[in-house]
């Protein structure tokens, strides 16, 4: 009998190993925070042992464990109809982001996840002069993209920048965060040649200095009016937050740029030259690490909550986010969540129906139930949080049979996951 469970053990762990396919490093690679920039650590083989290690001493257990709910499952329960969950959002989150008046443009002209990129590999829509590739981040959702050796990286999707444009992103450090780490940033330049050259050569350049003994967010403009000015940012300091969302606000000359929930910068005569500008981000690291970034944003238009709530009878926004999958509404979304707030708080009289919408990915069932949560979701924010009466809120979702953009692009089903708030008669 032992003899039996023995050879059973080892054929369960062969077969377990087969089907990790070891061979694939590129379908496997995870980072550590000792790892040097370029070297790929794989973490398939120590799972695997986790799990034989598991698996042996569950026969010897009189009991068996309930099995975790894997991500398949938690689809597959949706799919079920199975009985929304509410998930509780801390109003500690949101109070985190009462300053926080970011609002994203109205209309996403490029978005980028990295999801439809193989792991090691790097986009095709940037440029660098340097090297990076898309992995996974442990504990982190999604695809990053780490940019590995110093140099410039050019997102070729976003090109001359509008009068009115938000940029958003995620962004983290996993290496060496010692005193002697320099910094990431972005170049402006109205010269297209001078996007590739990141040691200030031309432009306006916006930085980020996560290491240090202070780390702070540096604004320099060389050329045209002479600026320099730095900002304490403790919001991404690598010695106790490795990770931030970073969010810039151009209104013509201004600029704002935001860290999480704080905007640290405000500076009305950034954008200086009557040209058109371009954008290229750039690292300049002291230090072997991976600077990481994921998510990217790029919107334009300034949306008018009140007249189009009030006047048209329909604002919709991709501005209120969600965690991936879920109905958890992000925090950064505070901004926007409070124009519709003051809207209604100024018209009393006025009611909303709050509309869901996803992307058209996936199972039609479970999106057509993941919007309704989200919709529920929303209102129970502006109930909580902003005092709105529930009577005045209805809620629905249309998962992705609404769609507003059928261009099948990541951009499109980005545009496609939004919430509206539609005027109810009265």
């Amino acid at each position: 009998m032992k003899k039996f469970i023995c050879i059973s053990i080892l054929l369960c762990f062969l077969a377990y190993l087969a089907d990790c396919q070891i061979i694939k490093p590129k379908e496997t690679i995870k980072r550590k925070a000792e790892d040097r920039a370029n070297t790929k650590a794989d973490g398939t083989i120590d799972k695997a042992l986790d799990k034989v290690e598991e698996g042996i001493a569950n026969l010897f257990k009189k009991k068996n464990k309930k099995p975790e709910t894997t991500a398949s499952e938690t689809t597959v329960n949706a799919k079920a109809g199975k009985e929304f969950e509410e998930e509780q959002q801390t109003g500690e989150t949101f109070k985190m982001y009462s300053k926080f008046d970011f609002v994203s443009g109205e209309k996403i002209l490029y978005y980028n996840d990295f999801e439809t990129v193989d792991i090691g590999d790097f986009p095709a829509d940037f440029n660098t002069d340097a090297s990076g590739e898309i992995m996974n981040v442990e504990s982190k959702p999604g695809k990053w993209l780490a940019l590995t050796k110093n140099g410039s990286f050019m997102p070729e999707g976003i090109a001359t920048l509008p009068e009115n444009f938000t940029l958003e992103f995620n962004v983290g450090i996993i290496g060496d965060p010692s005193n002697n780490m320099t910094g990431f940033g972005l170049n402006f330049n109205t010269d297209k040649d001078n996007l590739m050259k990141y040691r200030f050569i031309s432009g306006s350049f916006v930085s980020f200095h996560p290491g240090g003994s202070t780390a702070n967010l540096s604004v320099s403009i060389p050329d045209g009016t002479p600026l320099e000015n730095e900002f304490a940012m403790p919001q991404w300091n690598v010695e106790n937050n490795r990770f931030a969302r970073i969010s810039l606000w151009r209104q013509k000359g201004r600029l704002r740029v935001y860290v999480n929930e704080n905007k640290l910068m405000d500076i009305p005569r950034f954008f200086v030259e009557q040209k058109p500008y371009q954008l290229s981000f750039y690292r300049d690291f002291f230090n072997e690490c991976n600077l990481l970034v994921s998510d990217l944003k790029f919107a334009v238009g300034s949306p008018d909550t009140r007249n189009k709530l009030l006047t048209t009878g329909k604002f919709s926004t991709t501005g209120i986010l969600f965690d991936f999958q879920k109905a958890t509404v992000r925090p950064e979304s505070f901004g926007i969540i409070k124009e519709i707030a003051t809207v209604l708080k100024e018209n009393a009289a006025v009611k909303v129906k709050v509309v869901g919408h996803t992307s058209n990915d996936g199972d039609a069932a479970a999106n057509l139930q993941l919007s309704k949560q989200r919709s529920l979701a929303v209102k129970n924010i502006l109930v909580k949080e902003f005092g709105i009466a529930e009577s005045r809120l209805e809620t629905d979702g249309k998962g992705g049979t609404e769609l507003v953009d059928k261009t099948n692009t990541a951009e499109g089903k980005a545009n496609n996951r939004r919430v509206e708030f539609i005027k109810l008669p009265q």
